[in-house]
């Protein structure tokens, strides 16, 4: 406990991360107050308390940090941001055009940041029509229509383009992934609702509290399974060659290549979700094919086939994920040219071949794994946790939170150690970080 307050200690004397850290609470405040504030022409004392807390609606709730059902101004969030960044990025792979920007540097990501812009303008107009028509009461509506829809749109898109512009300035002058740590905020939002609602449930109505502490300790033992998913590397050990330039030596030294586990980060999940979200759309939009029992099993997100489907696609997604994102091509090129070698294995084709093999076999229990994580919400909602609180027992949402959390602590370790301070660990360094899509040139994207 002595160590720790240290270290609080000591990350408040350096005035640059001080600085950056009050920013960032600053920057956060404003959009935590800012999703309370109800859209122009809604009755605010019409809403109701349980709308979009459920299925696809409770999960964009989730990552809206409640906006979405309080119908704010900030009630799309970063969500069209996402999907703008994750199909510039596949745009990279399959257009010529977008590809070459990749490769241009500072200029061509500037472009590409352009583009993204653009491209969220576009998708949150979209979205903002179909909020605006399906969540939004016409009880609500205090301005008849279609001003209301017009000025909602505008409003809203206003809304997630100011959400954007926060999460930039966080990433500028304050500490960590702006545009990950408001989604993060809007996650652990609704946390403590979660966790209440559960405690009175239990307390109130079966398993007591001893089913409780139960639940806690189970997600506590999730979330450590978890961080050793994101954190979990494979090294591969690259020997330079050593060369004597007048009196110094250059080169010579051995170094490691951490291949992680889980390359792919969330994008699989999200890819998946996309994906099982389909059955439940073709049943709304086709009434007459909603009695299948194909898809009403699809539809049921706690059914066995829903899940065994939804870890297949997991599965196939981080496989597909990682070989856009990771090239052992390009990692075998740019060992040789600074004159670096895999013991035991010749340069070139060959050393791409090494790590390629490498890369596939790791990938196998990674993406087993982040199946497992994916489908544990459902595994908890059947053994009757409420279906809030099962949330955070898997799924997207703690992935995030785990990756999120890590990049952060990982930020504020480098500038402690920077200036010859203890980091927050004893021993080993934090390291990983979750995949949270941007745009940021060749990289993968990082949610």
């Amino acid at each position: 406990m002595k160590k720790f307050f240290t270290t609080l200690s000591n990350i408040w004397k350096i005035e640059d991360l001080r600085v950056r850290i009050t920013n960032t609470f600053l920057f956060l405040l404003i959009y935590r107050v800012g999703s309370f504030v109800v859209l122009p022409g809604v009755d605010p004392t019409s809403l109701s308390t349980q709308k979009g807390k459920e299925g696809l609606m409770g999960l964009l709730n989730m990552f809206a940090g409640g906006s979405f059902s309080r119908e704010s101004i900030f009630a799309l969030g970063v969500m069209p941001y996402i999907s703008a960044s994750i199909v510039v990025q596949l745009l990279g792979i399959a257009v010529p055009y977008f590809t070459k920007l990749q490769k241009e540097g500072e200029s061509g990501r500037n472009k590409l940041n352009q583009w993204t812009r653009y491209l969220t303008i576009a998708i949150t107009a979209l979205q903002a029509i179909g909020y605006v028509s399906s969540q939004v009461s016409p009880d609500a509506k205090l301005i008849a229509e279609p001003f209301f829809t017009i000025l909602s749109v505008f409003v809203l898109t206003a809304g997630t383009l100011f959400v954007m512009w926060l999460g930039e300035k966080i990433t500028d002058k304050g500490i960590g992934n702006g545009i990950s740590l408001i989604i993060m905020v809007g996650i652990i939002a609704q946390l403590p609702f979660a966790v209440g609602s559960e405690f009175a449930t239990r307390v109130n109505g079966t398993g007591g509290l001893f089913i409780f502490v139960v639940e806690i300790v189970a997600l506590i033992a999730v979330v450590m399974f978890t961080i050793l998913i994101v954190q979990g590397t494979r090294k591969i050990a690259v020997q330079y060659a050593k060369r004597i330039v007048g009196n110094k030596q250059y080169g010579g030294v051995r170094q490691y290549i951490p291949l992680k586990v889980n390359a792919a980060g969330v994008m699989p999940i999200i890819f998946a979700q996309a994906l099982m979200f389909l059955p439940g759309m073709v049943s709304q939009f086709f009434p007459s094919a909603a009695s299948s029992g194909i898809l009403i099993a699809l539809s049921d997100y706690t059914s066995w086939g829903h899940n065994l489907l939804f870890a297949i696609l997991i599965i196939i997604f981080t496989y597909f994920y990682t070989a856009i994102t990771v090239n052992p091509n390009q990692m075998a090129d740019d060992m040789k040219k600074n004159g670096g070698f895999i013991p035991g294995v010749k340069p070139g084709k060959t050393t791409a071949d090494f790590i390629d093999g490498v890369i596939s076999r790791i990938t196998l229990p990674g993406s087993i794994f982040l199946a497992i994580i994916a489908i544990m919400p459902a595994i908890a909602t059947v053994l009757n946790v409420n279906s809030q609180f099962a949330r955070f027992f898997g799924g997207t949402s703690l992935i995030i939170l785990v990756g999120v959390v890590l990049d952060t602590l990982q930020q504020i370790e480098s500038h402690l150690l920077m200036r010859h301070y203890d980091g927050l660990m004893k021993t080993g360094r934090i390291k990983g970080r979750t995949a949270i899509p941007t745009v940021a040139g060749t990289t993968p994207p990082e949610i």
